[in-house]
Parts: structure tokens; C-alpha cells; sequence
């Protein structure tokens, strides 16, 4: 009789787990073939989270509205602080924007360098461009910024697309590896867009 009713409660605690809701990071129920597509990502963010010191050159090309340009870049990323050299071919025109202990510089403007607090607004005033650089940081290596976000998953269970603070970012294309990052990427917010090719990943 304990037996069988051992039996019982385990078959009670297993369908229990079995529709227990998972949800996204919006608070919608995942339906269960995802969920374990959800863990598998999380894992992902994770190693990605601890090898904060990186580098990627690639090409990038950013749009909003009538305005535009695309040049190369090189982000070398150390824990909090960063060095990003944006360059134009066609121009020749090359900005350094660097951040170090929460102090933000762009170099490479006529007039002399100009610093402040608030990168993405430093860029946006000195060159147009508008880039969502610290959410980027983590899209760009295929993975979720902090804060509420929508994920979907290809066939082979590497994200397709996120979205996330009103952009949506579309991967394209992935590099092998362990764990695999993107080579092409495309994110999109209204009138505003952020091509980027990868070439190349690495330590700075």
C-alpha cells in the first residue's frame, strides 16, 4: 500500500512539473518545446557574461531616416571599458570613441576630441549615427541586453531574432564556435537601422 501510494505521488509531482508555465523575459508563457531552448540560451549569456574582455572587427553600416554611413569597426572590449574605432573608407574619416571608468571620449572630430557621460547621445551629436551602443555590446554577440526582451529561435537553436527596447534584431548568419556568435546582424528600431558583418572575433 506506501508503495503504491509513493507511486502516485511521483506520477502526481511529474505532471505537476510537466505543465508547470514557462515564461519569456515579457512575462508570456513559452509554449514547453521552448523552454528547453530558453535554458539552453540563458547557459549561452552566461559564458558570454564572463568573457567580458573581447574583440570584434568587422563592417557597419547605420541608418536614420536621410541619413547614413557605413565604414569599418573595431570594438575591443575590456570588463566595463571599451575602445570602438569607427572608419570610413570613402571619406577617409576615422572617431575613436573610448570609455574608461565611466568617462566617455570621441576623438577624430574637427575641433578637438569631446567627452562626457552618455556615449550613445556623444556619438549621435558629433556624427549622426545612432547606435544603441550598450545593448549592442550583447546583441552583437548573439545574446539578450539586461532588461525585458522577446526571443525566437531558428532551426538549429541559436536565436533568429530579439526584441528588445523597441529595436528588432535579426541574426542572420553564425560563426562556429563555443559558443557560436554571429557573423551577420541586423537590428532595426522605426526609421532607424544597424547593419553589422563580423570578420572576425578575438581578445583585445
Amino acid at each position: 500500500m506506501r508503495s503504491r501510494l509513493i507511486l502516485i505521488a511521483f506520477a502526481l509531482l511529474l505532471a505537476a512539473c510537466r505543465h508547470a508555465p514557462v515564461r519569456d523575459g515579457l512575462g508570456a508563457e513559452v509554449p514547453v518545446g521552448e523552454a528547453a531552448l530558453l535554458a539552453a540560451q540563458s547557459a549561452r549569456e552566461a559564458d558570454l557574461a564572463e568573457a567580458d574582455h573581447w574583440r570584434m572587427q568587422g563592417r557597419l553600416a547605420v541608418q536614420a531616416g536621410s541619413d547614413g554611413g557605413s565604414g569599418r569597426i573595431d570594438w575591443q572590449q575590456r570588463g566595463g571599458d571599451y575602445r570602438i574605432t569607427l572608419s570610413a573608407p570613402v571619406t577617409r574619416r576615422s572617431w575613436v570613441l573610448e570609455s574608461t571608468g565611466g568617462r566617455v571620449t570621441l576623438s577624430g572630430l574637427d575641433g578637438g576630441p569631446r567627452s562626457g557621460s552618455d556615449a550613445e547621445a556623444l556619438l549621435a551629436e558629433a556624427t549622426g549615427w545612432r547606435l544603441p551602443l550598450q545593448a549592442l555590446a550583447d546583441w552583437a554577440r548573439g545574446a539578450r541586453s539586461a532588461g525585458p526582451a522577446r526571443i525566437a529561435f531558428a532551426a538549429d537553436g541559436l536565436p533568429a531574432r530579439i526584441e528588445q527596447f523597441g529595436w528588432t534584431v535579426e541574426y542572420r548568419e553564425w560563426l562556429p564556435g563555443a559558443p557560436a556568435r554571429p557573423r551577420r546582424v541586423f537590428a532595426s528600431e522605426g526609421g532607424a537601422s544597424v547593419r553589422l558583418v563580423v570578420e572576425a572575433w578575438g581578445q583585445p
